[in-house]
């Protein structure tokens, strides 16, 4: 599996908040001790030491992080190895950093790159990461954020790129519930979107449900979320996607409400096997129409 600098990152902020917290030193504290142990009058404040603790950083350095555990009485060896391995692995660059220009931050993709399983309810579009390059193409053409052809490129092999993770040789689980109203979207010249869906269906780590219009309102028609699962110690994050923004949600009842009502959205939608025969049954009719 790919080392992710996004996970990385905030694995080293959440494991020096959990530090300072476990000790009871506020940050105005920690801050004022770093200053003194540094020498640098204005290496250290405390709104330094709250980017750190939120992942609010570009850039970390090895002797920051050591002051820290100094202060906090981390002598270890192994335990001391355990945060510069993460600052080292966090300051790497993941392929998604060279289109920065379509990307921005590429947070999303850094998480996505190493998520064990991701869980997603999608009420607009196919997931991304099973979109066809043609519909992707159609998703993005219209979008404000589009200023040339040449940008509309990038942005859609960034789109390609990241479905590499489900053709590894360990592919995260895929789990999706797809509104049906996604698929009555779908034109003819866009079928092969079908196709591509229904292919993916019988992937083994890969679980597609439809949920059908005619279960009517359900918990999660104000817009679609994504659930990342890691490798143990990092905990699961909820990511909600705004015209204007992205939402990432961590703390556990916030993951707990979104995992719940995920299992209702399954629960609701058809079977991975029905699903497929209703994928195929539209697929089959937009090809008709294709060729008339």
């Amino acid at each position: 599996m790919a080392i992710s600098p996004t996970l990385r990152r905030r694995h080293l902020s959440s494991l020096l908040r959990e530090a300072r917290e476990k000790r009871g030193l506020t940050a105005k504290w920690v801050a004022e001790k770093a200053k003194e142990r540094s020498g640098r009058e204005r290496g250290w404040s405390e709104s330094k030491l709250n980017r750190l603790e939120s992942g609010v950083w570009k850039r970390v350095r090895a002797e920051d992080i050591t002051v820290l555990l100094d202060i906090y009485g981390i002598t270890a060896p192994d335990e001391r190895a355990t945060y510069l391995t993460l600052v080292r692995e966090a300051m790497q660059k993941g392929w998604w950093a060279s289109y920065s220009d379509v990307l921005g931050t590429g947070e999303f993709v850094g998480l996505e790159a190493e998520a064990s399983r991701i869980r997603t309810f999608e009420s607009a579009a196919i997931p991304g990461l099973l979109q066809t390059e043609d519909y992707a193409r159609a998703l993005m053409r219209d979008s404000e954020q589009i200023g040339s052809s040449a940008s509309l490129d990038r942005r859609v092999q960034a789109r390609m790129l990241r479905q590499q993770i489900l053709n590894q040789s360990s592919p995260p689980d895929f789990h999706t519930v797809i509104d049906e109203s996604v698929l009555l979207r779908i034109t003819p010249e866009l079928a092969g979107q079908l196709d591509h869906l229904w292919e993916a269906s019988h992937r083994p780590h890969t679980d597609i449900r439809i949920l059908p219009l005619s279960r009517g309102p359900h918990a999660a028609m104000t817009g679609q979320f994504v659930i990342l699962d890691f490798p143990l110690p990092n905990q699961p994050v909820v990511y909600l996607e705004a015209l204007a923004e992205e939402i990432y949600l961590d703390k556990p009842e916030e993951i707990d409400r979104y995992q719940r009502i995920y299992e209702y959205l399954r629960d609701q939608a058809l079977s991975p096997e029905d699903s497929r025969d209703l994928i195929h049954t539209l697929r089959l009719s937009l090809n008709e129409k294709r060729h008339d």
